[in-house]
């Protein structure tokens, strides 16, 4: 597994590295020895998936509040996604910035989001499903979000949004 830096401060891409042979090939996508290594939240409380009709469907910018932040492994399992990670730590040299990545079913690359920082995606192909693997248990009372399109993060998505839910398009703006 490689585990790549990006401009956000603890937001990483975790490539698997494949062995193959005349059968295929074989990849770890997960290892709690080599995340604790990085750095990176060993912890397992949940995985999850989401599926996606159309192109063009955003979900986010989600996180968890305190005591309940969670970090997330996230991946394309099927189609085509740009995911984003949004640093909402106000402490960190990368407060307000984001970074965005494309993940596949072809390329099978994951992108980690540390706690404090929100996510979300926007689908590029139809009928997606998204992987997530997180490091503390959802908590209604907890969950968080902030507007896809706040002027206080800029965030430049790749489609037009065709489908949003009332709740992610009416967050109000970040303060």
């Amino acid at each position: 597994m490689k585990v790549i830096t990006t401009p956000i401060a603890g937001v990483f891409i975790v490539e698997p590295e494949r062995v193959e042979d005349e059968r295929g090939f074989f990849a770890r996508t997960w290892c709690q020895r080599e995340f604790a290594d990085h750095g990176l939240s060993p912890d397992l409380a949940q995985c999850s998936i989401s599926f996606n009709r159309l192109k063009g469907t955003l979900r986010g910018m989600h996180y968890q509040a305190a005591p309940y932040e969670e970090a997330k492994l996230v991946r394309a399992t099927k189609g085509k996604i740009y995911d984003v990670a949004l640093d909402l730590r106000q402490a960190s040299p990368t407060y307000l910035k984001w970074h965005a990545v494309e993940l596949s079913e072809e390329d099978r690359r994951a992108i980690y989001i540390p706690e404090g920082c929100a996510h979300g995606f926007q689908t590029i192909t139809e009928n997606t499903e998204v992987l997530y693997q997180v490091s503390s248990s959802y908590r209604e009372e907890a969950s968080r979000g902030v507007r896809w399109n706040d002027p206080a993060f800029g965030i430049l998505w790749p489609e037009d949004v065709l489908t949003i839910s009332a709740r992610d398009r009416d967050y109000p703006d970040y303060e």
